[in-house]
């Protein structure tokens, strides 16, 4: 292509877009003339419904802005908010029946009833510390024999363990045999004062045999054979099984050296770990169900007989004792446990135990239950009323807790609010109100303050509720004065009043 058709083709393009000019200023001119009425903009043509237009943005609809423009957030054009009827109270949303429908949103009334809190929790099997006994060498001397020669053997109260053979031990019984000779001697002495004496010698030869660890029987047998034994035998204090053998045969011992332990498993302990949240329903006499793997499916049961004063600073739990009988030997130390308590609970956030009414317990060992006054089982000391002890309750109340059920109520911080359906409306209307819970008891919680008996709450479809109070900028969940939420994060922690600058002002 040559340069003189370059220049042709040039000049045309200049023309075209001159002849283009000159037709849009001839439209212009003819439709906004200055000769005709009806080209004049007059206020009266422009809708007063313009003026108070909302635009928002489709993606981000809390933003609510009084001109067009672009979304702060994503940029996108913003769009007229169309008008929905719930431009009147701050605390209310109306919905239609078919948009409530959509939104799934179900209410129930608000009622008074006991409800019955579940705490669920594990542990473990312990063997009870009161009915574990050490055998020790009372004297220093040589285990010649031991009968129980291996842990694990059951032995009833009364069977012989061991034979010791201790030096101290055979010089006692002959101590016994020569003050019996004596004594035998002088009973035809004039004497009165010698014959006491030697009566006297005798009753302390006998106790020093006693405190060195013999029994009544086996004193009487040295006394009526009238020789002394090389070797004594040591006998179990209680039935149960040797869980620990500390010593062997021809092994020499001191006094207080362990031989073997003994417990009684016929009675054990469950040592339960409760959160510190849960302790307002663990009380003492408490009934406890709980099952152990070994047992899939049966259920074992006791009595709440301690709870820890000390909260553990690691797992912030408590130790809860369950005294469990254990007759056919089942249940064994360090079973792992899954247990259940359940409580009743009053209208003051109080557990209820019908039970102990009118029992009589022991003020240090809580788990001897008796239906009339007494003495420890125990310890001996006089039992008290349960009602002292403050395990009971001074009686029903006349009415129940006031109940929601958890699905009810939206919680964040130490806020609940909780969404009625107004009664009397032509269409569902739903109203925003705080309330103040009392504990959680299963699936219900008590009302402190805020509802009446007979209100409909939504249990469920709160969440929407709010969402569509937060995007009318109404009072909310979030936003509990109403207005817009914030657009954006405060990371830095701007102080109260503060405002971000926009990229106009800080230059960007």
């Amino acid at each position: 292509m040559n340069r003189v058709t370059m220049a042709v083709r040039k000049r045309a393009g200049w023309i075209r877009w001159v002849i283009i000019f000159t037709v849009g200023l001839l439209g212009g001119a003819l439709l906004f003339g200055g000769g005709d009425e009806r080209s004049e903009p007059t206020a009266d043509l422009v809708p007063e419904e313009a003026e108070a237009t909302i635009w928002t943005c489709s993606m981000h609809p809390q933003i609510q802005l009084p001109e067009p423009g672009k979304c702060p957030l994503c940029s996108m054009d913003l769009i007229p908010l169309e008008g929905d009827g719930n431009s009147g109270e701050d605390t209310q949303l109306v919905m239609s029946e078919s948009a409530m429908r959509l939104a799934e949103v179900v209410t129930a009334p608000v009622t008074r009833q006991f409800v019955e809190a579940e705490v669920r929790t594990v542990g473990k099997i312990m063997v009870d510390e009161r009915r574990l006994r050490r055998i020790t060498a009372w004297v220093d001397g040589r285990l010649d024999r031991l009968y129980v020669d291996y842990t694990g053997v059951t032995v009833a109260k009364g069977d012989h363990l061991a034979e010791i053979y201790s030096p101290e031990l055979y010089s006692a019984q002959v101590e016994l045999i020569e003050s019996i000779k004596t004594r035998e001697d002088l009973k035809s002495s004039t004497v009165e004062f010698l014959r006491q004496s030697a009566e006297s010698t005798v009753e302390a030869s006998r106790e020093k045999l006693r405190l060195l660890g013999l029994r009544p029987e086996q004193i009487r047998q040295i006394e009526k054979r009238g020789t002394a034994e090389e070797h004594v035998t040591l006998f179990a204090p209680i039935a149960g099984i040797v869980i620990h053998k500390a010593a062997v045969e021809g092994e020499y011992v001191k006094t207080g050296s362990p031989i073997y332990t003994i417990a009684d498993l016929s009675h054990v302990w469950v040592m339960l770990d409760v959160y510190e949240s849960d302790l307002v329903w663990i009380q003492y006499g408490q009934e406890v169900s709980f099952e152990v793997e070994a047992f899939p499916g049966e259920k074992f049961g006791g009595l709440i007989a301690f709870i820890d004063p000390v909260v553990n600073p690691g797992t912030r739990t408590v130790k809860v004792r369950v005294n469990v009988d254990n007759p056919r030997l089942r249940l064994k130390p360090d079973m792992f446990v899954r247990a259940v308590i359940r409580s009743k609970v009053l209208g003051d956030g109080r557990t209820l135990d019908p039970g102990l009414a009118g029992k009589w317990m022991g003020p240090m060992h809580r788990e001897i239950v008796k239906d009339h006054p007494g003495t420890c089982d125990i310890c001996g000391m006089a039992l008290v009323r349960a009602e002292e002890l403050g395990l009971v309750g001074k009686g029903l109340p006349e009415d129940p807790p006031l109940i929601i059920p958890v699905t009810a109520p939206l919680i964040t911080g130490k806020r609940a609010v909780v969404y009625i359906k107004m009664p009397g409306t032509e269409e569902p209307t739903f109203e925003g109100r705080e309330v103040v819970l009392g504990p959680r008891a299963g699936g219900f919680y008590i009302v402190e303050e805020g509802l009446h008996e007979g209100e409909e709450v939504v249990i469920h479809g709160s969440f929407k509720i709010d969402s569509a109070m937060q995007i009318q900028a109404k009072r909310s969940m979030m936003s509990p004065g109403g207005g817009t939420p914030p657009l954006v994060h405060q990371h830095g922690g701007l102080p109260e009043g503060d405002s971000q600058k926009t990229d106009e002002e800080s230059g960007q």
